[in-house]
């Protein structure tokens, strides 16, 4: 509650103390007096003061020089000058520094207390304006600390695209695309300038919120980052739209030490080539997340592998991974062993039996040439992917199972739809997150930690020393195209690790139609013509595979500080093959 203190300098007592009891008799408590100009300065030093009221004329003094000495001095509360011959001049004067108001004497009772009222609802309301004004700044101060602290980019413009103000992450997000200072927004260059203009103009064309747009833009120096951008209405008090406010978020997700990308074996995969490195993050991520999965791929390049990698990464690890080949079981058979089947239900069903999907439950199943099942189990699998509960052949009984369902085709289910061989609401079912693996022709640079790896596997299985394969054989199968994929490669190292009994592998360990085939190719040099005919279409394929050998040699050697021995451990070869490699590519390490 304002309680107000008041000061009555007059140097007639009789005035002092008329003044004083009146104001007391109203309900003011805080009233002091001076009869003096030096007393009033000192009671001005002491206590802080909502209204003076003073006499014009005091003794040896004028009321006026203790106006002006409250001015001068900075104090700001009303003043009420009083005096006993009024003349335009005291008047005058009284206006000019500041008085609130001027009374003449004879003051009577009504007077005073009227303009008293008058003078400290002026003085309360100039409070509360100070107050609004100090909270307004301090708020303003807490804005900008809040808009120049915060780690999203912030970009204020106006209705006719100017930048308005830019905060201290905006001006470093500038800077990384070579942008000194930016006036407008059109200004801004690249995908994020384009992006920021759009929803700039679409805020303030339609006044609507423009939420998590994803903007995928390329720095200069070539690297990728991934922002979310974010607009609003910019509003005055009376709701006016003067401009837009577009925040940035950088959710670029940046490579962590020892990721996929670090490695060259990956849940049973082998292989460091950048198609192989994207499948690996896919497992990674897709992995971790409750969805059903269908991988795609050609026979031999590892839909099976991909499934164990993707049940490993998830929270069901712990639990089954149960497989089903759809294409080896008839459809009867295959019902039965997926949904099991009750006693009787058919000849022979002499027992209970619970099927895969039962056995699967808090676990994975993977369907294994989804692609190839009838029309008639498509629709009960559909049902059971929609529900998760499924009816034993032979019982009346639904059972509810929680499963992660993978499926995996080397068919195009794509165009098994088109032709009315595959539900498409089944494909859209399986295919929440499709995993597509790449034949072995488009991963070269994995030729040569693949064919190590089984080098190694097999010697070890059927206990063979066999160290290196020989830089003949190398290129004969690195330049084969491998039509059956790993599973064709896994087969002719484990032929040729049998064959070979020395501590080379070797061109005549393996088989004949890959050295023939080698013969045959351009790469070969064992015909002028032919090279000559074919280099167009394959000089650039050659050229690929031996500068991506060349930099997995230098990127492995580079790892292992130029330490040959260590590099060829990363490498999975023998030192051996690592020094001919070497020679063979002109590579030298600086001692």
């Amino acid at each position: 509650m304002f309680d107000p203190v008041i000061l009555i300098v007059d140097d007639e007592e009789s005035l002092r103390l008329t003044f004083e009891m009146f104001l007391r008799r109203e309900g003011y408590e805080q009233v002091k007096v001076a009869s003096t100009l030096a007393q009033a300065k000192e009671l001005l030093n002491t206590y802080a003061f909502d209204l003076i009221i003073s006499d014009i004329v005091l003794e040896g003094d004028k009321g006026t020089d203790l106006l002006r000495h409250i001015r001068e001095t900075g104090i700001n509360c009303p003043v009420v000058m009083i005096t006993g011959f009024p003349n335009l001049d005291s008047a005058s004067e009284a206006v000019r520094y500041g008085a609130f108001d001027y009374l003449p004497k004879p003051v009577n009772k009504e007077k005073l207390l009227k303009t008293v009222a008058q003078a400290l609802k002026y003085r309360e309301l100039e409070r509360e304006k100070q107050e609004l004004i100090r909270k307004n700044e301090r708020y303003q101060y807490y804005l900008e600390a809040i808009f120049g602290s915060v780690r999203d980019a912030i970009i204020a413009v106006d209705h006719d695209l100017n930048i308005l103000k830019l905060n201290h992450s905006a001006q470093q997000w500038l800077e990384t695309f070579n942008v000194d200072i930016a006036d407008r927004v059109d200004k801004i260059p690249g995908e994020m300038g384009a992006a920021c203009l759009k929803d700039a103009r679409r805020v303030i064309e339609t006044g609507e919120i423009i939420r998590e747009h994803l903007v995928e833009c390329v720095k200069p120096d070539g690297s990728i980052r991934m922002l979310l951008l974010n607009g609003a209405p910019l509003e005055t008090g009376d709701n006016t739209l003067k401009g837009a406010v577009l925040v940035a978020r950088d959710i670029t997700v940046s490579k962590k030490k020892d990721s996929v990308e670090d490695k060259n074996h990956f849940h049973g995969f082998v292989g460091a080539s950048e198609v192989m490195q994207r499948v690996y993050r896919l497992i990674e991520n897709v992995g971790k997340v409750e969805t059903t999965v269908l991988i795609t791929g050609e026979s031999g390049t590892g839909k099976e592998l991909a499934a164990e990698a993707l049940h490993e990464e998830s929270s069901r690890s712990s639990m089954p991974l149960i497989k089903v080949d759809c294409a080896a079981l008839a459809e009867g058979l295959l019902e039965s062993e997926l949904f099991g089947h009750r006693k009787g239900a058919f000849t022979g069903a002499d027992r209970d039996r619970p099927g895969r999907l039962l056995q699967a439950d808090k676990g994975t199943l993977l369907l294994d040439e989804i692609g190839d099942i009838t029309p008639r189990m498509q629709l009960r699998l559909l049902r059971f992917l929609q529900e998760m509960t499924f009816t034993p052949v032979g019982s009346d009984n639904p059972v509810k199972v929680d499963v992660r369902v993978i499926g995996a085709t080397n068919v195009d289910l794509k165009e098994k739809v088109r032709t009315g061989d595959f539900r498409e609401d089944l494909y859209y079912r399986l295919k929440v997150v499709e995993i597509h693996l790449p034949p072995l022709r488009d991963r070269h640079r994995c030729l040569p930690l693949l064919i190590n790896h089984f080098l190694i596997f097999f010697c070890e299985k059927h206990g063979r020393r066999i160290h290196s394969v020989s830089d003949r054989a190398m290129e004969i199968l690195t330049s084969y195209s491998w039509p059956g994929n790993v599973r064709e490669l896994r087969h002719v190292m484990e032929r040729g690790t049998i064959l070979c009994d020395g501590p080379n592998l070797l061109v005549e360990h393996l088989p004949e139609e890959l050295a023939k085939n080698f013969k045959e190719s351009p790469l070969s040099g064992t015909s002028s013509a032919l090279r000559d005919s074919a280099a167009q279409s394959t000089g650039q394929a050659s050229e690929s595979m031996v500068k991506d050998e060349r930099q997995e040699l230098l990127d492995a050697l580079a790892q292992a500080g130029g330490n040959k021995s260590e590099a060829a451990r990363l490498l999975s070869i023998d030192r051996s093959t690592l020094y001919r490699k070497m020679k063979r590519l002109d590579i030298q390490v600086p001692r």
